[in-house]
């Protein structure tokens, strides 16, 4: 049994709604986050050295980052489902969206939540994350023109990566901002999965 060790408030959702989705057996494991500082509990250091989550255990094997246990499971599970043909353009571009979640996309919002959390004064950064968010999230809005999902016109594993950069949207206020972000928003809740993840999460 697929062992998830789930941190509340985390990217670590998406991987629930992806075992959902693949509808196979796992066991979640969760941990807590520190009330005062928001960080990781020591224990998660126990299963990886960074203690970060999420992480699963299958088979022997402990897989950490969000792209990597995506793409694992969806190789090993889903039976030519959530991804499309490899060799194929809808591929190529299936794997920049995979990525494009935890590098480009992610970077520039975690930039503005720490700022906003150290509440100190900047003489570049917080000008900077402003404007790198503005791009990255106009292009992320602009590629979801005439679109219900990234590629292929079905639910991928990119749009389950690029689900947690629409939550991060949705909870700061800013998704009315991205008109194309805010319909693709709805076509993902179109998803049962979606929303068990969502209970099973709070549940923890």
């Amino acid at each position: 049994m697929i062992k998830l060790h789930h941190l509340n408030k985390s990217r670590s959702k998406r991987i629930i709604w992806l075992l959902e989705e693949l509808g196979v057996n796992y066991q979640v494991v969760p941990y807590q986050r520190d009330s005062v500082t928001f960080l990781a509990p020591p224990e998660l250091k126990s299963i990886h050295p960074l203690g970060k989550s999420p992480v699963i255990e299958d088979d022997g094997l402990v897989i950490a980052e969000s792209g990597a246990i995506t793409q694992y499971l969806i190789e090993k599970h889903a039976a030519g489902q959530l991804s499309p043909e490899k060799g194929t353009q809808d591929y190529v571009e299936y794997s920049q969206w995979m990525h494009f979640a935890e590098s480009s996309a992610i970077l520039p919002l975690l930039l503005k939540m720490f700022i906003a959390k150290d509440g100190c004064e900047t003489n570049f950064l917080a000008d900077y994350a402003e404007a790198e968010t503005a791009k990255v999230m106009s292009y992320f809005n602009q590629s979801l023109q005439g679109k219900r999902y990234f590629v292929a016109e079905k639910l991928t594993g990119a749009d389950i990566m690029m689900s947690f950069i629409v939550e991060i949207l949705h909870n700061n206020g800013a998704i009315d901002n991205f008109p194309n972000i805010a319909v693709y928003a709805k076509q993902l809740e179109t998803h049962p999965a979606f929303h068990k993840a969502d209970e099973i999460e709070a549940s923890y």
